[in-house]
C-alpha cells in the first residue's frame, strides 16, 4: 500500500548555522569536540547511506538488492529513494512499496515515512527538500528522471545525489542552497571529471564517495581517477560522526567502507 504524502512547509532559506565539525572514527580526528555524540553518516553500499541524528534517522535508497529484503536490521524514521527500484527482489503485490509504488520498502523500514519526489517537507523535526534531477545528461531521455535529497539533521545540510548524471544549472543550485557534505555517485552516468565538477558547483566541506558500478574492479578505477580530480588520499574508514565543532576550512573527501557487505 503506498505511503501517504508529508505536509510541505515554507522554503528554509536563509537559515542560520552554527559551525560544524567531522570526527572520523578511527583515523582523522581534527577536533576534541568530536567526542561529543554528534550526526552518525554511514554508507551501505552502491547510493545506500544512513544519517543517524540526535532525534531522528535518514535512510537514502535503502533497496532491497543492495540491503536485502528484511533491511538486515537498519531502521529509521525517514526513508527516501531517488529513484525507482532498478532490481526489485519482491513480487509485485508484497509488502510495503513507496509513494510512486515504484519501490517495495525492506522489511525493518515499513515503519518510516517515504519521500521519493521533489518538493519540502518537515518529517520528526527533519527539513527534508527534494530536487528534481535526472540520471543522465539528457533531461532523463536516456535512464529517467530521479531526485536529489538534501536532509538537515544535527543543523548540518547533507545532499544526497542519488544516481545523477549531469551537472547542476543555476537554478537547482538555488533549489538545493548551501550544502555541508555532498554523498556523490561514482562509476555510473557521471565520469570522475563530471562528478570532481558537480562537487565543485556545490562546495561542501566534505564530499563522500558512493561507488555505484556494477563489478568491482571498474569502481576502483573510477574511484582512483575520482580521488585523482579531486587531489585526495584518504583512508578507508567504517563511518563519519558528524558535529557542529570543526568542519574542515577546505573540501575534504572521506572514504567509507560499505557496511551491506554480507
Amino acid at each position: 500500500m503506498p505511503i501517504g504524502q508529508a505536509s510541505p512547509v515554507q522554503p528554509f532559506k536563509g537559515l542560520i548555522r552554527p559551525p560544524g565539525g567531522v570526527c572520523a572514527r578511527g583515523t582523522w580526528q581534527p577536533s576534541r569536540l568530536c567526542k561529543n555524540r554528534g550526526m552518525e553518516l554511514t554508507w551501505y553500499g552502491r547510493t545506500c547511506i544512513r544519517l543517524r541524528g540526535k532525534d531522528a534517522v535518514v535512510v537514502n535508497d535503502p533497496y532491497p538488492a543492495v540491503v536485502g529484503p528484511t533491511g538486515r536490521g537498519i531502521t529509521g524514521d525517514v526513508v527516501t529513494y531517488s529513484h525507482p527500484d532498478d532490481a526489485p527482489l519482491a513480487k509485485k503485490g508484497t509488502g510495503k512499496v513507496s509513494r510512486d509504488g515504484g519501490t517495495t520498502l525492506p522489511t525493518s523500514l515499513e515503519s518510516a515515512f517515504v519521500l521519493d519526489g521533489p518538493g519540502e517537507y518537515e518529517v520528526h523535526d527533519v527539513l527534508v527538500t527534494g530536487v528534481r534531477t535526472y540520471r543522465d545528461a539528457a533531461k532523463g531521455a536516456e535512464r529517467g528522471r530521479q531526485t536529489a535529497f538534501v536532509s538537515e539533521v544535527d543543523g548540518l545540510h547533507v545532499i544526497h545525489l542519488g544516481d545523477i548524471g549531469h551537472e547542476l544549472t543555476e537554478e537547482k543550485l538555488g533549489d538545493i542552497g548551501r550544502v555541508d557534505i555532498v554523498c556523490v555517485p561514482i562509476g555510473g552516468a557521471l565520469t570522475a571529471t563530471r562528478a570532481a565538477a558537480v562537487v565543485a558547483q556545490l562546495d561542501p566541506r566534505i564530499v563522500v564517495p558512493m561507488a555505484v558500478c556494477e563489478e568491482e574492479a571498474d569502481c576502483d578505477e573510477a574511484l582512483k581517477k575520482f580521488l585523482h580530480e579531486m587531489g585526495a588520499e584518504p583512508t578507508v574508514q567504517p563511518k563519519l560522526v558528524v558535529t557542529t565543532a570543526s568542519l574542515p576550512t577546505d573540501t575534504t573527501t572521506v572514504l567509507l567502507e560499505s557496511r551491506g557487505k554480507a
